[in-house]
């Protein structure tokens, strides 16, 4: 089953940035519409690197070394210093 929505007062030139996007990716505007529209609420939401941080120590994830270490360790086997 499908519904109705309608946005009221949209400002003219949100209007033409939607055209123009739903131009460029060959769609009508209400096909553009509700890609924005599904995009929005269907893809999980992005996580800021303190986001992942935090998820990472709630998990109890460690590395095995520190990673400054690390890097100088790859940086040196693979320049010779």
């Amino acid at each position: 089953m499908t519904k109705n929505l309608s946005i009221r007062d949209v400002p003219d030139d949100l209007v033409d940035l939607v055209k123009e996007r739903a131009a460029k990716n060959h769609r009508s505007t209400r096909g553009e519409l509700l890609a924005i529209i599904e995009e929005a609420v269907r893809r999980p939401a992005r996580l800021t690197p303190h986001d992942l941080l935090m998820r990472a120590r709630r998990l109890g994830l460690k590395t095995e070394g520190d990673s400054v270490e690390i890097v100088r360790e790859m940086r040196d086997e693979r320049y010779g210093g």
